[in-house]
């Protein structure tokens, strides 16, 4: 797959056997717009590009021959249920692999809006937002784009689900602008590596979050976790199992809820693994809206590879 960057320079990523590497090719465009391209001498997918313009109001314009979408969000048929991002988006390194060279920061949740439709935001894990901020990033995202947002750690790490109903308040009216605009996907209750199961306690947490509004994702990383209490504790209170993967653990993917969080944190990913979670996200957004982050990195590999899987379910695969 081909990424836009400003400086004549494309990275792509290739099959290399043992995974998917990033390469560097010429260009003769300047890119910004984001298109679907298979080369006939080559089974790769190709993020073709157009020429850069700008509006007055300083947005990027996308138009040329790219043949994707203008917008990430629109779809053919039905309601589109897939949303595909990564963990944040503030990275300068993704500079020029991902950004225009020269996007400035303040603009970056602006532009990976035009190529994604959702993002987890870390940020929460360590403080809430402001009124102001969550509006701002609003304002730089339209209506069909959803925001994720990792729980505090207070709840997760500090208190580990005890005695949250505060804590859960806190975190329900700080959301309260996001949620009422209808932007929020999940909040993503990440425990920590050494907490092993406990199915009353997790009960407890549940009951008492479960008349926040707060749609909830676990994610559990302690094998412990993985059997039918648990999964019955999720199901009661409609919240999900979070599906994450990465080199060190992989959750069962098993449905607790009518919508679905998949976290791909996989330091390599090969095509087929790649065709794989296009099948799985398929198949899931069928039945509800499913959530999918690839990893964050230095390096914008992880955006690349949200972006072409978006591009796949939005358009199919191509010949």
């Amino acid at each position: 797959m081909i990424a836009a960057n400003c400086d004549g320079r494309s990275p792509i990523v290739v099959d290399s056997g043992n995974g998917l590497d990033v390469e560097f090719q010429s260009v003769a465009v300047r890119p910004i717009a984001l298109g679907l391209h298979v080369s006939p001498t080559r089974q790769t997918r190709s993020l073709l590009v157009a020429s850069d313009t700008r509006t007055s109001t300083g947005k990027v314009s996308n138009r040329g021959t790219a043949q994707a979408p203008e917008n990430p969000h629109e779809l053919r048929g039905s309601r589109f249920a897939a949303f595909v991002g990564t963990s944040g988006w503030a990275y300068s390194t993704w500079k020029p692999g991902f950004y225009p060279q020269a996007t400035p920061q303040k603009k970056f949740l602006e532009y990976y809006a035009t190529q994604l439709n959702s993002v987890e935001v870390n940020y929460t894990f360590r403080q809430l937002p402001t009124a102001n901020l969550l509006a701002s990033w609003l304002a730089a995202s339209d209506d069909n784009f959803r925001f994720s947002f990792k729980a505090p750690q207070r709840l997760t790490h500090v208190l580990r689900l005890k005695d949250c109903s505060t804590t859960i308040a806190a975190l329900a009216h700080a959301l309260a602008p996001m949620m009422s605009a209808g932007r929020v996907g999940v909040v993503l209750f990440q425990l920590p590596p050494n907490f092993k199961a406990d199915v009353p306690r997790l009960k407890t947490f549940l009951a008492d979050a479960s008349g926040s509004g707060i749609r909830m994702a676990f994610e559990f990383r302690h094998s412990t976790w993985f059997y039918d209490q648990v999964y019955d504790a999720l199901r009661q209170y409609g919240a999900t199992l979070c599906v994450a993967e990465s080199d060190e653990l992989e959750t069962p993917d098993v449905v607790t809820a009518d919508f679905n969080c998949y976290r791909f944190r996989k330091s390599r990913y090969s095509a087929a693994q790649l065709d794989g979670i296009e099948l799985t996200l398929r198949k899931r957004s069928a039945n509800g809206e499913v959530f999918a982050y690839f990893k964050h990195e230095e390096q914008p590999t992880g955006a690349i590879r949200a972006v072409d899987m978006l591009r796949r379910l939005q358009h199919g695969r191509q010949p």
